[in-house]
This record gives structure tokens, C-alpha cells and sequence, in this order.
């Protein structure tokens, strides 16, 4: 099955339909497991047709296109298998021939299933969005949106988690697989003149962890002894990054409520890369749509290596079974750290969740993160996965305060690994006929890069802030009003590159209109992307029919 998936994304044509194939196979299995009486099937093929028109209010075209397509929307709930899958596929049909036709793959699955009860579980995922090929000029983050910096993304991950005991002790241990994708259309840099940013082509991440440990009980403490290793592959310029760590923590309650912790171990973590290409002048050699190439013969370089002993300690605080607030400082990649979370149940209907966070990552390893922390049991825009927004950047779950973001990620798709410092906050939840779901996230990355002017993100810092927020209104069974909204700052940290904004807010209202089989759907939305040197603002409105089967 692994084989298959990743033949799928590294052919073109597979690719484009891998995200549909997943979702059909992953329902057709899921019918089938667990045919008891706690079963609860949802499963909705359809097909969609949509009328677009984008218009420029800064005195450009008028785009007009048809949308013709289908997919899939299925959740699954037995005893064993809880899963959410969602994929859209739309060909658009231009009217104006102001732009090619093409195509667009939507979609977003999370599975989870106990194969081994209290022992063994299984966990899956896979995505697919569109997102900035160059940040320096943002596209809007929308389905409609059509542009020569857009690109389109891919993701899928999977592996075992284990959870057992030798006597008090219980021991643990995981794996994980990812795959990431990026197809820019093989274009040039955004602005002709600027520092070249590299492109992403592809990479595998592999991901283990190991522990073992006693909670405070028999013992006046807590303990925890585990070990990790990260190991990632980049197909652009056969870039690897290999980290492992072993450590040891204790956990010290001095209270009903607090306790202290504290760990210390040892890492060792390096990345390298292949050499550019040059001409005899010492000039990377440019192909014509402006990529460069790599050259095997040349000695590798290295961007990152990083070892020593690490370390932190901190507060656990649990004033309620509804909250708790962890805080630590240490020391590692380096330098001094700070992290910390927050899950907080404001009431059975709505609750918080936060994390401040410091590691080493990449593009490729925060996509295979961010995937895993999507719910098995995630909320899709009535209307489906493929209206407006499509994915959008926030996945919240059925539970109040749980969901998963991928701004942190997406904001910036580069070729380099980076220390990775932000936080990010989670309100959530839903009472009635209303739901709702907001996510906000900081980012600082400092990118490790090798030395020399021809690696634009040699020592570069850049950093992010990202506002997501949805709304849903139900009116009646069969009808209902969403509202999509997002704001996103973007610093590059480029010498001589301006700051970059974007922005919009879409409307949904939707209405079955025979039975439940026949729904009709009415968008509209209000787009904005600024810089130093542009200043655009569009309007999209989309009407479409979908039936049900």
C-alpha cells in the first residue's frame, strides 16, 4: 500500500488523482470494518457543476469560468475505525480565453483505527490544497483564485503507534511515514531582479520515537526515559537532514495542582546538500524557466550540525480536570528554548488549546506534522471541501478545541531546514445551530542555509502572522449560511524585499432543493493582497449545483 501511494505522487498523472483513489478505497474499507450495530456510515459521492466569475477592482479582466467535477465527503465511526474523508475534483472551462483550462484536486483525510485494542493503533492522513509558490507575492487563499504563484501542494503520511506495560512501567513507542509534494508548474522566480528563493520539488520524513516511564505514585516521582529520530529526504539537491536524541525526565508533584519537571539528554542532528552547478565563471548555470542545477561531482555542503547535551525544566499546573498549563526553558539547537501549551475546556461546548514551540524543521517535515494533528473527526464546510475556500487553512475538529492548522507550513515553501520558534491558539466549539472555529499563529524562522550569494536565505530570519476564523449557521435542515475569514502577514527578512499582507472573507449560503439528493450553494467574497510594489483586490462570486448520491 505505501508502495502504491508513493508511485502515485511521484507520477504526474497519478498524482492528480491519488487524493480521490485514497478517499474511495479508504471508504469502501471502512464500510466493511466493524459491522456491528455501533456503526455510523456517512458516505456521499457527488457530482458539481459551478459557474465563477472573479472581477479585478484594480482595472483588470473579468474571468469567467464553468466548473465541472465530483468527490466524496465520508465519516466513519464503529468501535475500532474513526475516519474523515473529503475530496473535490473540479475541470475548470474557460469562457474568456483569458486563461488555460485546468484542473483542481481539494481534499483532507485523518483515520485512525484500533487495530489491537490498548495496544496497537494505526493513523493515517493525506491533503491536498494550493498554497504560495513564492510568499513575496501571495495569491489569495482561495479555491477560485488562478495565478502564475500558485502552487499546488500534496501530503500523506501513516504509521503504528504502540502503547503497552510491563508491570507499572508502560512503554511506548511510534512511527511515522510522510510524503510531501509541491508542483509550482516549473516556474521563475515571482519578481525578475529579486534574491532567487530555490524551488521544492518533493521529500520522504520518517519520524520514530521510544519511551518508557512510571507515572508519580509507587514512586514519590515521575519518570520517563525515550528516544527519537527524524530522518528526512529532499529530492531537490538530494538535501538530507538526520537528527536523534536520547533523553531522561522527572516529574515532581509538589501540590494537588503543580508539579515540577525536568529532563536532560544528548542530541546530534546534521543536513547537507549537493553543490550548484557552474559555468566556468563560478555562476550557477539558470535553465530557461529560471530553475538551477545541482552537480553530484562537487563535495557536499553543510548547512546544519548541531550536537551536545540538551536540557529544560518547568512547571505542570492543573488547577481543574478542565485545564492544564505546562511551561518549560532549557536548552537546545544551540540556544535557549521556551515552550509550553495550554488546553483549556471553557465548558462542555467550547474550549482552548495553545502551544509556544522551538525546534528544528522544514517545509517538508512541518506538512507531515501538521497533517498528523488533524482529528480523525473533522468539520467540512457544508457545502463541501470544494466551494470557495476549499480547504482553507485551519481543519477544526468535531470536539471543541481541537483541530490543526497549516499556516506555519504554508506560509513559506523553501528547500531549507530552519530553527522554528511561534505559538499558536485554538478556540473552537459550537452550541445549537452555531459553530465556530478561530486559529492564530506566530512563526520566526531562521534559515540554515550554506554560506555564499548564491543562497538567498543564508542567515535570513522571516516571520509570519496568521488569522483564520469560521462561522456556521445552520436555518433549517436543510439549509444554512457559512462564513470564511483570514488575515496574513509576511516578512521575508530579504534585504531590499517589502512586507506582504493578504486578507478576505467569503460567504456561503446553501439549500437542498430536492430532497437532500440536490443542493444548490451561493458564494461570494472579497480578496486583497498587498505589497511595496502591488496592490491587488478582487471579488469572486460562484453559484453551483451538486447531487448527492
Amino acid at each position: 500500500m505505501k508502495t502504491f501511494a508513493l508511485a502515485c505522487f511521484r507520477s504526474p498523472r497519478l498524482r492528480s488523482r491519488a487524493l480521490g483513489l485514497a478517499a474511495v478505497a479508504a471508504s469502501m474499507t471502512l464500510l466493511a470494518a466493524d459491522g456491528d450495530g455501533q456503526t455510523r456510515t456517512s458516505v456521499h459521492p457527488y457530482l458539481e457543476v459551478q459557474q465563477v466569475l472573479t472581477a479585478d477592482f484594480n482595472g483588470g479582466d473579468v474571468l469567467t469560468y464553468t466548473g465541472i467535477g465530483g468527490g466524496i465527503d465520508a465519516t466513519v465511526e464503529t468501535q475500532r475505525v474513526t475516519a474523515t474523508v473529503a475530496y473535490d475534483y473540479q475541470r475548470r472551462i474557460d469562457w474568456g480565453g483569458n486563461s488555460a483550462d485546468d484542473e483542481v484536486h481539494t481534499g483532507l483525510a485523518a483515520v485512525h483505527i484500533d487495530a489491537v485494542p490498548e495496544l496497537l493503533a494505526l493513523d493515517a492522513g493525506a491533503i491536498a490544497t494550493r498554497t504560495h509558490a513564492d510568499i513575496r507575492r501571495p495569491v489569495p487563499g482561495v479555491r477560485t483564485s488562478r495565478g502564475d504563484e500558485t502552487a499546488e501542494v500534496y501530503s500523506a503520511y501513516a504509521g503504528p503507534t504502540l502503547n503497552t506495560h510491563a508491570g507499572p512501567v508502560a512503554i511506548g513507542a511510534a512511527y511515522r511515514l510522510g510524503y510531501v509534494h509541491v508542483d509550482d508548474h516549473g516556474q521563475a522566480p515571482a519578481v525578475a531582479g529579486t534574491p532567487r528563493i530555490d524551488r521544492y520539488s518533493s521529500a520522504t520524513v520518517h519520524n520514530a520515537t521510544v519511551s518508557a516511564g512510571m507515572e508519580p505514585g509507587e514512586l514519590p516521582i515521575g519518570w520517563t526515559v525515550g528516544a527519537g529520530w527524524v530522518h528526512e529526504d529532499m529530492n531537490r539537491f538530494d538535501s538530507s537532514f538526520d537528527a536523534k536524541y536520547v533523553r531522561g525526565d522527572v516529574v515532581l508533584p509538589v501540590g494537588p495542582s503543580l508539579a515540577f519537571t525536568a529532563g536532560a539528554g544528548y542530541e546530534k542532528g546534521k543536513s547537507s546538500q549537493q553543490d550548484l552547478l557552474r559555468d566556468p565563471a563560478g555562476r550557477p548555470v539558470v535553465t530557461p524557466n529560471g530553475d538551477v542545477l545541482a552537480d553530484p561531482s562537487k563535495p557536499r555542503l553543510l548547512n546544519y550540525d548541531e550536537s551536545g547535551l540538551i536540557w529544560d525544566a518547568g512547571v505542570i499546573w492543573r488547577p481543574s480536570p478542565r485545564t492544564e498549563l505546562q511551561a518549560r526553558v532549557g536548552h537546545r539547537y544551540g540556544g535557549t528554548t521556551f515552550t509550553g501549551s495550554l488546553e483549556h475546556r471553557i465548558n462542555e461546548s467550547y474550549a482552548l488549546s495553545a502551544i509556544v514551540y522551538d525546534n528544528v524543521s522544514s517545509f517538508g517535515r512541518l506538512m507531515t506534522a501538521d497533517l498528523a494533528g488533524v482529528p480523525s473527526r473533522f468539520r467540512t464546510p457544508r457545502g463541501g471541501i470544494g466551494g470557495m475556500n476549499g480547504l482553507g487553512s485551519c481543519a477544526f475538529g468535531t470536539q471543541a478545541g481541537k483541530g490543526a492548522c497549516f499556516d506555519d507550513a504554508l506560509q513559506s515553501i523553501d528547500n531549507f531546514n530552519f530553527r522554528n520558534r511561534g505559538a499558536e491558539i485554538l478556540l473552537s466549539g459550537g452550541r445549537g445551530a452555531w459553530s465556530y472555529g478561530i486559529g492564530a499563529g506566530y512563526a520566526n524562522r531562521r534559515y540554515f542555509a550554506p554560506p555564499g550569494p548564491d543562497f538567498a536565505l543564508h542567515g535570513v530570519t522571516d516571520q509570519s502572522f496568521d488569522l483564520n476564523a469560521n462561522l456556521s449557521r445552520r436555518l433549517t435542515r436543510s439549509s444554512g449560511l457559512d462564513f470564511d475569514a483570514y488575515a496574513a502577514w509576511y516578512d521575508s527578512g530579504l534585504q531590499g524585499e517589502s512586507n506582504s499582507f493578504s486578507s478576505g472573507i467569503t460567504g456561503t449560503y446553501y439549500r437542498s432543493i430536492y430532497r437532500e439528493n440536490l443542493q444548490a450553494t451561493l458564494a461570494a467574497g472579497v480578496y486583497t493582497t498587498h505589497g511595496e510594489d502591488y496592490d491587488n483586490t478582487f471579488g469572486s462570486i460562484l453559484v453551483g449545483l451538486r447531487y448527492s448520491f
